[in-house]
């Protein structure tokens, strides 16, 4: 059972290294996508604020882990 559960945490852990970087993504995707479908944002725009929105979420990661490795 501690192999599989090992196996699964790995595997999970191949896709999402920062937990709090990929919950932001999927935030900041559904934001967008429920803009562009129910608030008629025309999808240029949404691709913009997905752009801007992904690179400020990068940096802010960035930001952490630089931190975190000054301490």
């Amino acid at each position: 059972m501690n192999a599989i559960r090992l196996v699964a945490r790995e595997f999970f852990g191949m896709f999402v290294d920062d937990g709090n970087l990929a919950l932001l993504a999927l935030v900041l995707v559904a934001a967008v996508a429920i803009a562009v479908k129910l608030l008629s944002l025309p999808p240029l725009l949404g691709g913009v604020l997905l752009l801007v929105g992904c690179l400020a979420i990068l940096l802010l990661s960035v930001r952490r882990a630089a931190r975190a490795v000054k301490r």
